[in-house]
């Protein structure tokens, strides 16, 4: 792999992650620069994409950069039996940067093997989402004050959840105490039960959603069931709605208290949610664009 790449939340060191949350304040406050002027870069996204596409494709324009690619695969080679290898060896002739979203576990590692310009992991199935845990991390960052020592409660599919997966990842290092809420179906994988055991992180695994639950927690991490994951549809039926936050589940929680949300959201989340003070899920979306600049001047070795 590239070393400039990002292809997991653990490409990243405590203090490089630091160091991309202060370029992403920086940006904040100065989104509009000439950085990648004479830059192109490359968005291959093979499997759909709003915010994330949007977000990247807004940062790059943003610091005068030029933008190639498709955000819908059957316009491509693909659909003509192109392998993945041929198709990054192709684009890496035309871009300066790949980022790429794929619907395989570990397309991105792979891409970022077989080319010679730097990746940037976009979504990997349910694997890794590096550039959303970045956002996240800013988001925590800006509504708490610090990073360390945070009662983070997450909600719904931590299963196939790849935001969950990073954000775990890179929460690592700031001491937080994890609670796990999600039915025996979506729960959190083992790996990353062991994952916290080995670094001495303390959760605790729910299946009920209850207001203790949520009174007790400095940021709610709520995640959508994604119907895409699931051979079995009797299987989403049967877990999509179980877990729904409504405004007055909110009324004893801590005044600190934010939602997250990755986004987007369906039925987990009610929409008389979203005038309350504490619901974050939009601004932590338009964080995005920040901290995705962020890491594009990261990869390309630019210094801020």
């Amino acid at each position: 792999m590239k070393s400039e790449s990002l292809v997991s939340i653990t490409d990243y060191s405590k203090e490089e992650i630091l160091e991309v949350l202060e370029s992403a304040k920086h940006f904040e406050e100065n989104p509009n620069q000439k950085i990648l002027e004479g830059k192109v870069v490359a968005t291959l996204f093979f499997e759909p994409s709003t915010r994330t596409r949007l977000s990247f494709e807004t940062a790059v324009t943003r610091l005068g950069g030029r933008i190639i690619g498709f955000s819908d695969a059957s316009t491509t080679s693909s659909t003509k039996g192109e392998t993945l290898n041929d198709t990054i060896k192709m684009v890496s002739n035309y871009a300066d940067l790949i980022i790429m979203r794929h619907y395989l576990d570990g397309a991105a590692r792979y891409a970022s093997e077989v080319s010679d310009k730097p990746i940037i992991n976009a979504g990997d199935g349910a694997n890794q989402h590096p550039s959303q845990t970045m956002l996240d991390l800013y988001s925590i960052y800006k509504t708490q004050g610090t990073l360390e020592g945070l009662n983070i409660t997450m909600v719904g599919d931590l299963k196939y959840g790849r935001t969950v997966h990073s954000l775990i990842m890179a929460m690592s290092h700031f001491n937080p105490t994890f609670h796990f809420v999600a039915p025996d179906e979506l729960k959190i994988p083992d790996d990353y039960k062991k994952f916290c055991d080995s670094k001495g992180i303390k959760y605790y695994e729910h299946t009920e959603f209850s207001q203790e639950v949520i009174n007790n927690a400095d940021i709610l991490y709520m995640t959508r069931v994604q119907r895409e994951r699931f051979t079995d549809l009797m299987v989403y039926e049967k877990v999509k709605d179980v877990y729904v936050l409504k405004n007055s589940m909110l009324n004893d929680s801590k005044e600190n208290l934010r939602i997250l949300h990755p986004l987007p959201r369906v039925n987990e989340i009610a929409y008389d949610v979203d005038e309350n003070p504490k619901a974050y899920y939009f601004q932590q979306a338009k964080n995005g664009v920040y901290a995705r600049q962020a890491i594009i001047c990261k990869v390309l070795g630019i210094k801020i």
